[in-house]
């Protein structure tokens, strides 16, 4: 099965997912209405799944030897 071009692995939505969460916690305002969610990592993955997040990825096609 091959996966989606746009489908994020596990390691970029955590590095997306921790960039925003610690852009949160440095102050900055949040792109969604919290509902009373306090930490920065849940409202930083709420962002990514409502596809809010100002962070992306530049995919490169990896060259074979």
């Amino acid at each position: 099965m091959k996966k989606h071009e746009s489908e994020l692995t596990k390691y970029e939505r955590a590095r997306i997912v921790g960039g925003r969460a610690l852009q949160l916690a440095m102050g900055a305002p949040p792109l969604i209405k919290s509902e009373g969610i306090i930490s920065p990592v849940a409202l930083a993955l709420m962002e990514l799944e409502k596809n809010v997040v100002p962070l992306y990825v530049v995919k490169t096609k990896r060259h074979e030897n």
